[in-house]
């Protein structure tokens, strides 16, 4: 099974966090979803040369990803130092230290030119190849429904 990418998770999640955070928002346009790209594809893009590498794409990984676990160990420190001394046990600590998975070869199979770089216009294809997957009523916009039954099939 294809593990999922940046941009996929990016598009499962959207649509439930909007019903969260948008105050009644219960679906992301299409427009959203190829602003929310193009952001990632900046955020990625490390010398805006308009080319994601594989190196960009895996230090971006690994610094996203260190910086949610490290605010994750922070909040599960609080909650795991029970008696509130400014220590945990070993088998606490062990709990929260999880090191994220990294694996860029699944962001590249984007890489339609198989040149080894992602462009904005590859980056922008698969994302908008994805929302037309996970938008099954084709109405243009995404559900909450509808991501989760995407998510459900990865």
């Amino acid at each position: 099974m294809v593990r999922l990418s940046l941009f996929t998770l990016a598009l499962v999640a959207a649509a439930p966090l909007a019903a969260q955070a948008g105050g009644g928002a219960t679906s992301v346009s299409r427009a959203q979803v190829t602003a929310n790209a193009e952001a990632e594809f900046t955020r990625v893009d490390a010398n805006k040369d308009g080319q994601m590498t594989r190196i960009e794409i895996e230090t971006f990984q690994r610094t996203s990803g260190m910086a949610r676990a490290t605010a994750r160990n922070k909040a599960l420190f609080g909650e795991l130092d029970a008696d509130k001394n400014g220590q945990i046990s070993a088998v606490e600590f062990a709990k929260v230290i999880q090191a994220p998975d990294v694996d860029a070869n699944v962001v590249l199979r984007i890489d339609a030119n198989k040149d080894g770089k992602v462009s904005l216009a590859e980056h922008r294809g698969a994302a908008l190849d994805t929302f037309a997957k996970i938008d099954t009523n084709k109405d243009g916009a995404l559900t909450a429904v509808e991501a989760q039954a995407f998510a459900k099939t990865q």
